[in-house]
């Protein structure tokens, strides 16, 4: 795909670093690249700022207009996008070509050697440790799309044709169905209800999960949760390539996925035993941040959906002494099965709120009023080290909001390093 000289228009810059990568990768195509954001020139410097050296990029902040998306060729999507967008519509209409990060990354990745990972949870674990795993036997593997400092087409320089590959792909990614991307090995960790402000319906969700599947061959591998309840839905689909079935019920299931891909990839049994301790910690993920003989503190930011804190609650519940910190805003989730296990596992003293949206939806499920519930972040640490300081051993303390976090940060990294500052100022 040649882009040289070909008008191009990337909608949605963002500052978490997906779309400095594209803008970049595009300018270097060749490309007449106009950027459009509806922020502001304010809320976008930081990712300004790192496009300074491109003076020949044309801006058009705050807005977004008809015309741009009429007098361009491509038009390049960010994730945060829906393809339901009215100017996406607008351009599709009007025979533009649409693409984004994952599909410029597969049309210019030189290598086969593709992992691609998708599902509601788990994801950003489990391509840790299958590259981790796959490390031990293959030292050219590399990690995309899971972080800004992993962005798709930032990342796509390190890959040559015989580099292992493993890709995180959200379902924003997957909207844009397309002919080129097939991985090798595909996996959905499991489905959940999420999204459902992007996705109307779960099916429609679970169908968009579905296409990183779509098309693999007979000699490619799908990998799925045994468990899940969305896994006979997925193989009603008919996939092509070899299906198997990891069991959750067996160890983490984070850690049965990495090793059936692992497997799968031709890697050593014995090799995956001795790698398995060395597994590595995930930020934002239960990540321990602070640790002395009276307290241990967990930041778990990235459980956005009330699924992630209940996997939190199945590890640190039966502990003597914890606390959990939840809270945030809503996307039009059930918090039913939430409220269950929180009155299973937690007594009303041993639940902190932080306020928001979905705090409102999980006070209605849980039901007791005898919780403490605060509308900063700061008083609900506060609230929970001193309730810590109380109790006669080690005490747990879990920010697992179960939530996503906008009405109060800019999203859930923001809001992790504001924890972790907290922590540190409280303890410096």
């Amino acid at each position: 795909m040649d882009l040289k000289n070909k008008k191009v228009l990337l909608m949605g810059l963002g500052i978490l670093g997906g779309g400095v990568a594209t803008a970049r990768f595009l300018v270097e195509k060749g490309a007449e690249l106009t950027v459009t954001d509806m922020k502001s020139k304010e809320y976008l410097k930081p990712s300004l700022e790192k496009l300074k050296d491109f003076s020949n990029i044309k801006y058009v902040l705050g807005e977004h207009r008809e015309e741009d998306f009429l007098n361009n060729e491509i038009i390049v999507i960010n994730p945060d996008v829906s393809l339901k967008n009215k100017y996406v519509e607008l351009a599709k209409q009007n025979g533009k070509q649409i693409e984004n990060e994952l599909t410029f990354f597969c049309r210019f990745c030189p290598s086969k050697k593709i992992v691609a990972v998708t599902g509601t949870r788990g994801k950003t674990t489990t391509v840790n440790w299958v590259v981790h795993l796959l490390k031990q036997q293959f030292p050219n593997t590399i990690l995309v799309g899971n972080s800004p400092e992993n962005t798709f087409l930032g990342m796509l320089g390190e890959c040559n044709k015989d580099s292992f590959v493993v890709l995180e792909v959200p379902s924003y990614h997957l909207e844009l169905e397309n002919d080129i991307f097939s991985p090798h090995v595909a996996v959905i960790t499991n489905i959940y209800q999420d999204h459902l402000n992007r996705h109307s319906t779960m099916e429609e969700y679970a169908k968009t999960k579905s296409n990183i599947f779509r098309n693999q061959k007979e000699d490619d591998f799908l990998i799925l949760n045994k468990d899940n309840e969305w896994t006979n839905f997925l193989l009603d689909l008919k996939p092509k390539s070899q299906v198997l079935l990891f069991s959750p019920n067996e160890n983490s299931p984070n850690l049965a996925a990495s090793v059936l891909v692992a497997q799968t990839m031709g890697i050593d049994d014995q090799k995956i035993e001795k790698a398995i301790p060395t597994l590595p910690q995930i930020k934002w993920r239960q990540e321990k941040v602070f640790e002395n003989e009276k307290m241990a503190i967990y930041n778990d930011t990235a459980a956005t959906s009330p699924e992630a804190t209940i996997t939190a609650l199945n590890r640190f519940g039966n502990e003597k002494h914890k606390i959990f910190i939840c809270g945030g805003t809503d996307r039009e989730l059930d918090f039913q099965n939430f409220g269950e296990i929180i009155r299973q596992k937690l007594q009303p003293e041993e639940l902190i709120l932080l306020s928001g949206s979905a705090t409102e939806k999980m006070k209605a499920q849980i039901g007791s009023a005898n919780y403490k519930e605060f509308d900063t972040l700061k008083e609900c640490l506060e609230k929970a080290l001193q309730n810590a300081e109380k109790q006669n051993g080690k005490t747990y303390i879990v920010f697992s909001p179960g939530a996503k976090s906008f009405e109060k940060f800019k999203n859930e990294f923001d809001r992790g390093e504001q924890f972790n500052l907290l922590i540190k100022n409280l303890h410096s």
